[in-house]
C-alpha cells in the first residue's frame, strides 16, 4: 500500500503550476522584448535585423580594404616609376658621411679668381669682335628696280635735248640714270623715253615723277612705261 501511494504522489506539481500560470497570463517580456511563438517574435525580428546589418558592414569593410589595397599598389608603382626606393635614399647619406672630411676642405661656393674672370672677359670680347667682323663682311642684298619713264613735252617746239638735260640734273642717293631716246607720238611731236635704276629703300617712284613734273616749262606729263625688279 505504501508503494502505490508513492506512485500517485506528484512531486513536481509546483513547476507545472507555474508553467500553467504563465500560459494563461500571456507572453512574457525580458528586457523589453516580448517572447512569443518562434521566428515571428520581436526578438527574432531584431536578431534578423542585426544579422542583416552585420552583413552590410562586412561588405563595406571588404570594399574599403580593396580600395586601400589598390591605392597602396598604385603608390608602389609610382615610386618604382620615379626610381625611388628605400635603400638608395640611405646610400647618399652614407656616402656623405664617409666623404664629410674631404668636403670640409673644398669651397663649393667660392668665386672665380680674378685671373679666370679676366680670361673669360677677354674670350667674350674676342668672340663679339669676330662676330661683328663677320657681319660686316657679309654682302647685303640691296633691292633695286629698273624703270623706263615716258616724258611728254607741251608741243613740238619743246627742245627735248634741253628737257633731258634738266631731267638728268635730278640726283639722289640710290638713283642712276640710264639710256634714253626720242619716240614719235603724233603730229610731229616726240616724247622722251628715259631709263633709270633706283634703290627701293632710298628712292620713291612717286618722288621721282613729282620732281620731273616740276619742270613745268618742258614737261606736260610723266608715265611709267616699264617697271622691273632687279
Amino acid at each position: 500500500m505504501k508503494v502505490e501511494a508513492l506512485d500517485k504522489f506528484w512531486t513536481d506539481k509546483s513547476r507545472y503550476d507555474v508553467a500553467e500560470k504563465r500560459f494563461y497570463e500571456g507572453p512574457q517580456k525580458i528586457d523589453g522584448v516580448t517572447l512569443d511563438d518562434g521566428s515571428k517574435s520581436e526578438l527574432a525580428s531584431r536578431l534578423s535585423q542585426l544579422e542583416s546589418d552585420n552583413k552590410e558592414l562586412k561588405a563595406e569593410v571588404s570594399t574599403l580594404n580593396q580600395l586601400l589595397d589598390a591605392i597602396v599598389k598604385r603608390l608602389d608603382n609610382l615610386n618604382l616609376t620615379n626610381g625611388e626606393s628605400k635603400k638608395p635614399v640611405a646610400e647618399p647619406k652614407k656616402a656623405e658621411a664617409n666623404n664629410k672630411d674631404d668636403d670640409d676642405d673644398v669651397d663649393l661656393f667660392g668665386s672665380e679668381s680674378e685671373e679666370e674672370e679676366e680670361e673669360a672677359a677677354r674670350i667674350r670680347e674676342e668672340r663679339l669682335a669676330a662676330y661683328a667682323a663677320k657681319k660686316a663682311k657679309k654682302v647685303q642684298i640691296i633691292a633695286k628696280s629698273n624703270i623706263i619713264l615716258d616724258v611728254k613735252p607741251w608741243d613740238d617746239e619743246t627742245d627735248l635735248k634741253v628737257m633731258e638735260t634738266e631731267i638728268r640734273k635730278i640726283t639722289q642717293d640710290g638713283l642712276l640714270w640710264g639710256a634714253s631716246k626720242f619716240v614719235p607720238v603724233a603730229f610731229g611731236i616726240q616724247k622722251l623715253s628715259i631709263s633709270c635704276v633706283v634703290e627701293d629703300d632710298k628712292v620713291s617712284i612717286d618722288w621721282l615723277t613729282e620732281e620731273i613734273e616740276k619742270l613745268e616749262d618742258f614737261v606736260q606729263s610723266v608715265d611709267i612705261a616699264a617697271f622691273n625688279k632687279i
